[in-house]
């Protein structure tokens, strides 16, 4: 075949070489995409993050207004004549 040996004479790897390389490097490229936006991605792992900080936020907001509501339950309870 000489269209064989003029891609030998270019690259100067064979053939079986030259597919061996390329399919490596499509599942390199397939295992860096699922790094990257599979399941359990980078993408996921930032989304999380961000929810975690969202979710602090709220927490600090709702210990506020529990901390407020019960200082009222306490006074309301105190202005209740005793039994």
């Amino acid at each position: 075949m000489p269209g064989t040996n003029r891609v030998e004479a270019i690259a100067g790897l064979s053939l079986k070489a030259m597919l061996i390389t390329a399919i490596g490097i499509l599942l390199f490229g397939i295992y860096v995409g699922i790094l990257i936006y599979g399941e359990n991605s980078l993408t996921v792992l930032n989304d999380l993050k961000e929810k975690k900080e969202m979710l602090k936020q709220e927490e600090k907001h709702l210990k506020a207004e529990n901390q407020k509501l019960q200082k009222e339950l306490f006074e309301l309870k105190q202005l209740e004549p005793k039994e």
